[in-house]
């Protein structure tokens, strides 16, 4: 690249992200502050607009002041940017506007091939590098081949209910779960953020078409260019299919028959595909064989209820649907460590936790509970505890707050409001 030309995006990106708005202070912040003193590279994943540029402006205003180094690689005047040939004119730039620095900060790394060649080198040197980034294959397999044991992943999601009720300059106050106004405010505005969902553009604008374009962003350019993916329009069709059927099962075999594709890989790389971009999620069923998960049914979740609304029809025909792709999404926010299936063996039940080698938390999510749904949900949860030898068992619910002891085991009833809002 011409350096002049570099100076000019460099000098200028660094102005707009000084004076950009810091917005809502993330809960990720605090987390990634932890990393601060460890030499390893911080990656920040996650879907396009979910914060992460806004989490790195957080990041620099609160630890950094003036030292650091800052390019956004989205900028379409850095499209002909070369790994082999502008990394290093891009260091020079930086000493001759900035002097010596010691913290990179990389925004959307993926749209350079043979970026990480550049990060290793310099952090042999002693540099410290944040970088973020929306595909988490491109990501993991650059890292799994450069930086192994280098680096440190954070994954961002839209906001949490929490981060919403900030957004929205609602406080809570002190023992709020036991004053009745508080809850009717809290149920009245989990009712907005299962309709609205938690990307900050959309909440500060209330533009459907930004959720709109958003999607359409994420199709093609993080799939169908980026994969070179030919059936454009087949493509475009499973994905409104499974954007449809949320929380429901599919399988690649059932893909295949219903779009006519001739081979059960083309769905698995579709669905890869869509894993990567963080746009759609494939849940197994838990099964000690490896073989069979592969082959079993997939649950289907998507990134944020509220894109899912502005793309496709509304969750109203099944709330609980929507509850169980929120309370997915939130399990996925609290722990990227934490393996996600979903049981089922005579009865089933939404979600197995596992860390490590052993099935931490089994949870049922019932949002409208009668007599007949409370029995069938309770047993399918207490026949899973037998298996995973789990002394407990919680059960999301709309408001229905108690335990109970059923078969010498404790079932946990707990609104979904007072899940979303407890303290981890």
């Amino acid at each position: 690249m011409n350096t002049r030309q570099l100076k000019e995006i460099v000098v200028q990106q660094r102005e707009e992200i000084k004076e950009k708005d810091r917005g809502i202070e993330r809960e990720s912040l605090w987390e990634i502050k932890k990393y601060l003193e460890i030499p390893h590279v911080v990656i920040i994943s996650g879907v396009r607009r979910s914060g992460k540029s806004t989490l790195l402006t957080q990041i620099i205003s609160e630890w950094f002041d003036e030292q650091f180094y800052y390019l956004n690689f989205e900028d379409e005047r850095l499209i002909s940017f070369s790994a082999e040939e502008d990394f290093d004119r891009l260091y020079q730039v930086f000493l001759e506007l900035y002097g010596e620095q010691r913290t990179f900060f990389l925004d959307e790394i993926q749209n350079v091939q043979g970026w990480e060649r550049f990060v290793r080198r310099m952090y042999e040197r002693g540099f410290k590098f944040f970088i973020t980034g929306s595909n988490a294959r491109l990501l993991s397999r650059e890292l799994a081949t450069h930086l192994t044991g280098r680096h440190l992943m954070k994954e961002i999601y839209p906001f949490s209910f929490r981060e919403f009720l900030r957004f929205k300059k609602i406080g809570l106050k002190e023992n709020f779960e036991y004053i009745t106004e508080e809850r009717v405010k809290i149920m009245k505005n989990l009712s907005q953020y299962i309709e609205d969902g938690g990307f900050p553009e959309y909440l500060k604008y209330e533009e459907k078409d930004i959720l709109r374009r958003l999607f359409s962003d994420v199709i093609f350019r993080d799939i169908l260019v980026r994969y070179g993916v030919r059936e454009t329009k087949t493509f475009q069709e499973i994905v409104n299919y499974l954007v449809a059927n949320v929380s429901n099962t599919t399988s690649y075999n059932r893909l295949k028959n219903i779009f006519k594709l001739g081979s059960v890989n083309t769905v698995k790389n579709y669905t890869e595909y869509l894993e990567n971009s963080f746009l759609m999620f494939f849940v197994n069923q838990f099964s000690y064989s490896g073989g069979k998960q592969l082959i079993s049914p997939k649950k289907v979740y998507c990134i944020d209820t509220g894109l899912r609304n502005a793309v496709s029809f509304k969750f109203s025909e099944d709330i609980g649907r929507a509850i169980e792709n929120l309370v997915f999404i939130e399990l996925k926010r609290r722990s990227s460590e934490a393996e996600i299936y979903y049981w089922k063996n005579k009865g089933e039940v939404d979600f197995v936790i596992k860390e490590g080698l052993r099935v931490k938390e089994l949870i049922q999510v019932c949002y409208s509970m009668d007599e007949k749904t409370e029995e069938r949900e309770v047993r399918s949860l207490i026949k899973a505890m037998d298996e995973f030898k789990l002394k407990a068992g919680l059960v999301i619910t709309e408001d229905f707050d108690k335990e109970e002891e059923v078969d010498n085991k404790k079932i946990v009833y707990k609104p979904l409001w007072m899940w979303l809002l407890e303290l981890r």
